[in-house]
């Protein structure tokens, strides 16, 4: 079982921040370009990946997913969360609160530049299907990480949050919040999904973890401008604490899923 842990980040978390995890940076060569990932010092191989870059530079649609996921293959990720900000769409979730998701709504299984959302952009003996046991979500990791949220004095808000992934770069509009709600959706942003899905084709176990920044539906009334300055530092702040102990504590787990191989070597 591959050894290391990975967590990807959006822009919320600084790399440098005083008291912050050490990191160094380390380049990744990938069929799709270099990617560069940040490894902390801890004691089993752990990284983090900003997915806008640092400094934040890229637009959701400008990511190279499979880039990014294969170089979290590459150096022996075995375990990965993936982080976001979000809308949220179910009045009863709390807002700037650590999130866990249990299952992601991708109507449309593409990446921004339109191409399936797959690894197997060409035939090869390693394509397959991916055959969802468990879910696009580690039962075994999210566990894991609510008690690493819990011992980090952050503990999550709601569990088995259903995402719902809407490509950026542009917001939703009203009615398209109205129809993600009616679908079951309860959170939703820009990122997140593609990454999920090409992780589990690599066979890599994930978790999710987000926060809601607003509330994305009729009738609820977001908090006033003057106090959301504060409760955004401690929603950044929770997340921090569980993303660094995460890179410290955590372990790889069994992946749950499957890849069926029309071949001798089907797995």
């Amino acid at each position: 079982m591959p050894n290391a842990v990975a967590v990807i980040l959006g822009s919320a978390y600084r790399v440098d921040r005083p008291g912050g995890l050490p990191m160094t940076p380390v380049d990744v060569d990938t069929p799709w370009g270099e990617q560069r990932l940040f490894k902390a010092e801890t004691e089993r191989p752990a990284y983090a990946l900003f997915r806008h870059g640092q400094p934040h530079r890229l637009l959701p649609n400008q990511i190279e997913y499979r880039a990014q996921v294969w170089a979290l293959r590459e150096v022996g990720v075995g375990a990965l969360l993936v982080t976001s900000s979000v809308g949220v769409m179910d009045a009863d979730l709390p807002l700037f609160e650590p999130l866990l998701l249990g299952d992601l709504m991708m109507l449309d299984n593409r990446l921004p530049d339109g191409s399936t959302c797959t690894m197997f952009d060409a035939p090869s003996p390693d394509h397959g299907h991916l055959v969802l046991n468990e879910g696009l979500f580690s039962v075994a990791l999210s566990e894991q990480v609510a008690s690493i949220a819990h011992r980090a004095g952050a503990p999550v808000g709601a569990h088995g949050v259903v995402f719902a992934y809407a490509g950026g770069p542009r917001g939703k509009t009203a009615a398209e919040n109205r129809m993600w709600q009616v679908l079951g959706g309860q959170v939703n942003s820009m990122t997140l999904a593609p990454e999920i899905v090409l992780a589990n084709e690599l066979e890599i176990a994930c978790a999710g973890l987000v926060v809601g920044h607003k509330y994305s539906v009729p009738g609820r009334d977001n908090p006033e401008s003057g106090g959301v300055t504060q409760t955004l530092d401690s929603s950044r702040e929770a997340m921090e604490r569980i993303v660094e102990a995460f890179l410290r504590e955590a372990h790889p787990v069994p992946f749950g899923n499957h890849l069926y191989r029309f071949d001798a070597h089907e797995s």
